[in-house]
């Protein structure tokens, strides 16, 4: 008997440090999401918060999860489905020890508040909730129930796509190079033919100019480009 109660009282250990662990996570995220939301939504890839960091949070909380899991179903957990909780001592009076190991939430444990926080069924209101949808699922056919599903994935599937492309797009434009807008060897010709008339050819017009225009041509020898 005391070896199980020391396996039960090491599992509940571990459980309350993952729960702890994810609970943390929880409340970062979510103060993330109602206080840094401008941020989140940013477009100009100078922001300090975006995709990337939501995408961090959500891979967080799904590896707490897994560990948590982890726990719940190692061949050392006991089944806690088989504990029972009663409730030995039920006072209208308020208890500071169960408001520090609540963190605030139950200030006190009275025949008002033992319902709902040992309640092993949910309420009334959602358990009936839970039966029409139970109820309506049972409606839908096999083949009609194929075809919702086949859909849901080729929805996420194009999901999952696109945000892949516009992280792979994101990384490569953070490591490739801005784009040459010139020829450097188009750009030097140019310069050579400003500067020092190279590559220009010794042109004369042919016959007389029009009379009223006055013109001063040299001679080939004098042209000032000539090497």
């Amino acid at each position: 008997v005391q070896r199980e109660e020391k396996q039960l009282e090491a599992s509940l250990d571990a459980l309350l440090s993952q729960v702890a662990d994810l609970k943390n996570s929880l409340g970062s995220f979510i103060y993330k999401l109602e206080n840094e939301y401008d941020r989140l939504t940013c477009q100009s890839g100078s922001c300090p918060v975006q995709l990337p960091s939501v995408l961090d949070s959500f891979a967080l909380l799904s590896g707490q999860l897994n560990t948590l899991n982890k726990v719940l179903k190692h061949e050392k957990t006991p089944l806690f489905r088989n504990q029972v909780i009663i409730p030995l001592v039920l006072s209208p009076d308020r208890d500071e020890d169960l408001m520090r190991q609540t963190e605030g939430r139950v200030p006190v444990f009275s025949h008002e508040v033992v319902p709902d926080h040992l309640r092993t069924k949910p309420d009334p209101e959602v358990e009936e909730q839970e039966k029409q949808l139970t109820t309506d699922a049972a409606r839908i056919g096999a083949d009609a129930a194929q075809k919702q599903i086949q859909s849901l994935n080729k929805m996420c599937s194009n999901l999952l796509e696109k945000i892949s492309k516009e992280e792979r797009e994101s990384e490569s434009g953070g490591l490739r190079p801005n784009k040459q807008t010139f020829n450097p060897a188009d750009t030097n010709a140019l310069v050579a033919a400003v500067a020092f008339g190279k590559g220009l050819s010794n042109w004369r017009p042919s016959g007389k100019m029009p009379s009223g225009i006055k013109t001063n041509i040299k001679s080939a020898s004098m042209h000032p480009y000539q090497r």
